[in-house]
């Protein structure tokens, strides 16, 4: 089927409608991994293994995203982008309906080596085709499009995988993606078009292998910490060897002649600072709180899992409230300094936390959750923009595939930076359980981390992102 072109007259309905369907594949992709976490129990139980042994599903669909995301940017490059977001909403649609009738643990896992074989492409490769399209002055609306998945999937996925896993099956946690892979499907090959960007250009092989090996072996050793590996030197050998994989990656795409990753694209500095330096900073405060926040209402409220999680619906309406004037609030004020004014409110917010114990009025520790979404959204936002404003058509594959490879690695650090920082305070109280103060100050060294990214924006100079905004 022909895509459809709209005129010009309507190429800002066009973009955004474009960025619409991309963020709902992404939406459908990133749900996917926080959906499941609910249903291991239950799966478990269907094929007669222990919940430990689910592990390797989760993991299993890490590593095929981690070995495939580096090569996104090329094969985009090479074949379309079209052709290959498409072919990823196949191949993840196809992975979930396996996932869903898997009758042992050895089927479910191959079958979530064919999800992550489509979800590795969805994120860098989808993103490619929005900056391809959008015109500079639009780029503020569709990144800000762009930008819901990752902010409201890990919030809701928990609480929508338990409702589907008590009322219906854990079965139909992968069985709901066929129809909205179709629907998503359908609606790209109709108003996705064809930017006709093709670079017959080698593949680097050893770029390919040395990044793969790097991203692999540094996620599964922060995996490991994340679900507690009982052997730590593995863990860590993991870990270096990611990092030393990755730091040979660079150096050789440095200088070879038809590198798989450009990475001249760290000389732009709202790009370096917005991903690596104190983006990072941000993004791993960013998944730490959704972790740290249900725990502290477990363990130190004393407040049931349901409990703690319908107060988590006040943290997802500040997400939810505050996309109403993201976008104007940029376009109005500029990203920088959206980005430091916000991250300084942010930081705010995550102090806020540090007081709260048992006797706290339920109000305002909604109100607190609210205003700690509001802002955590509004700071994602405005990263994303930040991270593609200065980049130019030319980088943009290698810009994304760098981004979401970034992205991947801040999840996990998020998760571990809180895991062990509750272990460290507890370790050094000397206390036998965690308790509330390990808590506080886990929220302190997240404020001082927020503070820290959002003051290091500054360096950003003024001219780089709204001379070209305007």
């Amino acid at each position: 089927m022909k895509p459809w072109i709209a005129p010009k007259s309507i190429g800002d309905i066009r973009v955004g409608s474009v960025a619409l369907i991309v963020a709902a594949a992404l939406f459908m992709q990133m749900l996917d991994s926080t959906i499941i976490v609910t249903a291991i129990p239950a799966m478990a139980g269907s094929f007669g293994v222990t919940p430990l042994s689910m592990g390797a599903g989760i993991t299993t669909y890490m590593l095929t995203v981690a070995i495939l995301i580096p090569a996104a940017g090329w094969l985009a490059d090479r074949i379309g982008a079209r052709s290959v977001f498409l072919g990823a909403i196949v191949v993840f649609t196809l992975g979930s309906l396996l996932c869903g009738l898997s009758r042992d643990l050895p089927q479910f896992i191959g079958s979530r080596a064919v999800q992550g074989a489509g979800g590795a492409f969805m994120v860098p490769v989808g993103q490619i085709i929005v900056l391809r399209l959008a015109q500079r002055d639009q780029l503020v609306r569709t990144l800000s499009l762009l930008s819901w998945p990752a902010l409201f999937a890990p919030v809701i996925g928990p609480t929508i995988g338990g409702f589907i896993t008590t009322y219906f099956s854990w079965r139909w946690t992968f069985l709901i993606n066929i129809p909205l892979g179709v629907i998503c499907l359908t609606l790209s090959v109709w108003l996705i078009p064809d930017d006709g960007h093709r670079k017959n250009v080698p593949l680097d092989w050893l770029g390919l292998l040395l990044s793969s090996l790097g991203l692999g072996a540094l996620l599964a050793g922060l995996d490991g910490l994340v679900h507690h590996s009982t052997n730590l030197p593995v863990t860590v050998g993991l870990i270096v060897g990611g990092v030393a994989f990755c730091g040979l990656a660079t150096r050789h795409m440095l200088h070879t002649t038809h590198p798989l990753l450009d990475f001249s694209i760290m000389r732009v500095k709202s790009f370096a600072l917005s991903t690596l330096s104190s983006g990072s900073y941000y993004r791993i405060a960013l998944n730490t709180m959704p972790f740290l926040l249900p725990l502290l209402f477990q363990l130190a409220f004393g407040m049931t899992a349901f409990q703690a999680g319908s107060l988590m619906v006040a943290y997802f309406g500040g997400n939810l409230a505050v996309r109403l004037i993201t976008t104007p609030v940029l376009e109005r004020f500029g990203t920088r300094k959206a980005v430091v004014v916000n991250g300084i409110l942010s930081a705010v917010a995550i102090a806020l936390c540090i007081p709260l114990d048992a006797t706290t009025p339920l109000p305002l520790v909604l109100a607190l959750l609210f205003l700690g979404g509001a802002t955590r959204s509004m700071q994602y936002t405005a990263l994303n923009v930040l991270t593609f404003i200065d980049i130019s058509p030319e980088q943009r594959s290698s810009a994304s595939t760098l981004a979401t490879m970034i992205m991947q690695i801040t999840i996990l650090l998020g998760v571990v930076v809180g895991t062990l920082s509750l272990s460290l305070f507890q370790a050094v109280r000397g206390a036998t359980a965690l308790g509330l103060p390990d808590f506080q100050l886990s929220f302190a060294a997240l404020a001082t981390l927020t503070l820290i990214s959002a003051l290091q924006m500054r360096r950003i100079p003024q001219s780089e992102t709204e001379a070209r905004r305007k």
